[in-house]
This record gives C-alpha cells, sequence and structure tokens, in this order.
C-alpha cells in the first residue's frame, strides 16, 4: 500500500508514518515544519520527528504545504490512503491569528479533498477531527463534583458524548469552527461517493514524540514540566477532565477503518479512550508525583474560552463498526511518555 501522510512530522503523523513503514508500505510524508512558528517550538523540535524518520528507507519526506493545491494533488497521484494529520492545532493560536487557522484547517483540507478526487487511484481518506467541533454544547451539559474530577451529571452521557450531539448554535472558537468546516467538507466529500472518508473527532491523544505545549498536547506538557521542573499554570481548577488515548492506539482505529474502506465506505467516529480513561488534570498531576517523585510548582488562572469542564467520548460506534478498543491505560501510556521525556531532555532545554 501507499500511504500520505499530511503533516506526517507532527506527533500524530509520525506515528502514523512510523506505523505504515514498520509494516512494509511505502510512506510519503507531506510537512511544512510551520510547527515552531505556530506553536513556539525552537528549531530542533519542529525538525525533531522528521529527522527521526529518515531511518526508514520506505519513507520518502516531502517538503510541502497543504495551503498549496498543487503541491498536494501532486502528492497524492498514486496513494492508496491519505491520512490527513495536517492542522494548526492550538485553541489560542486561532484566536490569535484566525486567518492562518481558516487557511490551514478549512482551506487545506479542501485542497487535500480535492487531491484525492483528482488522483487516478482514488485513495481513501483518514480525516483527523477534534471534539472541539461540539463547541460550547458540551458546557451545557450538567455536571457534577466528584472531588478530584468533574463528571457529566446527566444519565443520558454514562457513555459520553455521542457523533449525534449537537454542533450548532453555540460558541466554536476559531479552532473549532475552522475544523468543523474541514470535518463537513469530508463527510460531503465522501456522501457524494467521491471519496472513501473517515471523520474522527479525537479526544485527548498522548504519547512518544509528542512536544506539548501550555496551549496544546496537556499531557505532554503536565510530563515535561514536572521532569524537567518548569511550573505549570492550570487554567480552571484543575478538575476539569478528559478521556485520555495513547497514540497507538490512535493509529489502530485510522488503521481499523483503512482495512475495512471496501464494506464501510464512510463514517464519523469520536475516538478517545472512553470512559475507562477518564482523567482530570489533577488526577494526572498526582499520577506523576507517584511514577517520578516530582511535583511542579502549581498556580491556576481564569477558565479558557469554550474549555470543556467534561468532555469524554462515546467511542462504542467504533467499538462496533470498527471492532476498536483502546489497549493501553493512562498509568501505562504516562509512564512510556515519562520515559521519552527522560530519554530526551536535551530536546526540551
Amino acid at each position: 500500500m501507499k500511504v500520505l501522510v499530511t503533516g506526517g512530522a507532527g506527533f500524530v503523523g509520525s506515528h502514523v508514518s512510523e506505523y505504515y513503514a514498520q509494516k512494509g508500505d511505502s510512506v510519503t510524508v507531506f510537512d511544512n515544519l510551520s510547527r515552531a512558528r505556530l506553536l513556539g517550538y525552537d528549531a530542533a523540535r519542529a525538525s525533531s520527528n522528521w529527522n527521526y524518520l529518515k531511518r526508514y528507507d520506505n519513507i520518502e519526506l516531502i517538503l510541502g504545504d497543504i495551503c498549496q493545491a498543487e503541491m498536494i494533488k501532486d502528492a497524492a497521484q498514486d496513494a492508496d490512503a491519505i491520512i490527513h494529520t495536517a492542522a494548526q492545532t492550538a485553541v489560542t493560536t486561532s484566536l490569535a491569528d484566525p486567518r492562518t487557522d481558516f487557511e490551514v484547517n478549512a482551506v487545506g483540507t479542501f485542497n487535500v479533498l480535492e487531491a484525492a478526487r483528482l488522483s487516478k487511484s482514488r485513495p481513501c481518506v483518514v480525516f483527523c477531527s477534534t471534539n472541539k467541533v461540539y463547541g460550547d454544547n458540551v458546557n451545557k451539559i450538567p455536571v457534577r463534583d466528584s472531588g478530584k474530577s468533574y463528571e457529566f451529571a446527566d444519565d443520558g452521557f454514562r457513555k459520553g458524548i455521542p457523533e449525534t450531539f449537537s454542533i450548532d448554535l453555540c460558541e466554536h472558537t476559531p479552532y473549532g469552527a475552522s475544523k468543523l468546516a474541514g470535518d463537513i467538507y469530508v463527510q460531503d466529500y465522501a456522501q457524494r461517493n467521491e471519496i472513501d472518508a473517515a471523520v474522527f473527532r479525537m479526544s485527548c491523544i498522548y504519547g512518544t514524540r509528542q512536544f506539548g505545549v501550555e496551549d496544546q498536547g496537556w499531557v505532554a506538557w503536565f510530563v515535561i514540566a514536572t521532569l524537567l521542573g518548569k511550573p505549570i499554570t492550570i487554567f480552571g481548577d484543575g478538575k476539569q477532565a478528559r478521556d485520555v488515548l495513547y497514540v497507538s492506539d490512535l493509529v489502530g482505529v485510522y488503521d481499523a477503518f483503512i482495512q475495512r474502506r471496501d464494506r464501510i465506505h464512510h463514517g464519523v467516529y469520536n475516538v478517545g479512550g472512553g470512559q475507562a480513561n477518564k482523567m482530570s488534570l489533577l488526577e494526572l498531576l498526582e499520577m506523576l508525583q507517584d511514577a517520578t517523585g516530582k511535583m511542579s510548582s502549581v498556580s491556576f488562572d481564569h477558565w479558557r474560552p469554550s474549555d470543556q469542564k467534561v468532555y469524554i467520548s462515546d467511542i462504542s460506534k467504533a467499538a462496533r463498526e470498527l471492532d476498536w478498543r483502546p489497549n493501553v491505560g493512562p498509568k501505562e501510556g504516562v509512564l512510556k511518555l515519562a520515559e521519552w521525556v527522560e530519554e530526551n531532555k536535551r530536546l526540551f532545554a
């Protein structure tokens, strides 16, 4: 199989690329290495995964931009599958620079879809969407304080947020709006049989080779800050809870769709750790202290725009249709991430 991974030098993209390379497939990584500019990475971190992937002879690295339609069209000409991970990923960046956010997440996704539609090989498309498409509607669900975390108080959401949850009449932030635009475009192309495609509305994904910062990738950021003795600011009270999913499990659900594309031509899936892998910010700090014996200096600030007190994915549709479920629990996953940070401290100096 020939696999094209947009944003292939990013956190999720690099794991997707490595997975298919290790399977013996031909992989094309398409990335413009814009993380240093968008997220404030230094040059070493921005290019770290790009350089890591050079160890594989069956990975071709293309320095390209999804906002350049002809470039992505050329890269997709003979692909069997496109995993579209390239994105502007931070809510705060979208508020500061909404034009770039829209161009990357909405226009860039349109360019990927057109490249797939025009490709002679008719590749299937996996789109990395986000739980932010549900916007502030999630905060309209009553919650209760269970001590160290919030949880949904409405038993109708005991499994989490389903794919049918409303996306309308609420605040989204520019990031949520731009990702929703891409999400709906992917659905439209698939419904009209222009392509086979699946939308994965992701919760909190974490794992090795993730350079979390305060604005994006909170699990990785807490691990990095704890091990390097950096202060942590919690926006809110720290009881906000998420269903965390280790990155190898995310790659697994992508591949589950690709392997079933002849039977399942399109779908929308909420994907995260589910209720069994729910964790609050305070609970992660406790877990890190138990695992490492270290504790950062923690301060608290105001809630950020559209932050959700609780977000748990109802993953029953992905389990039912794709025969998928998470394998790596939070304690195991966080320990793997902590070990990677310890081994690569030079990248965080």
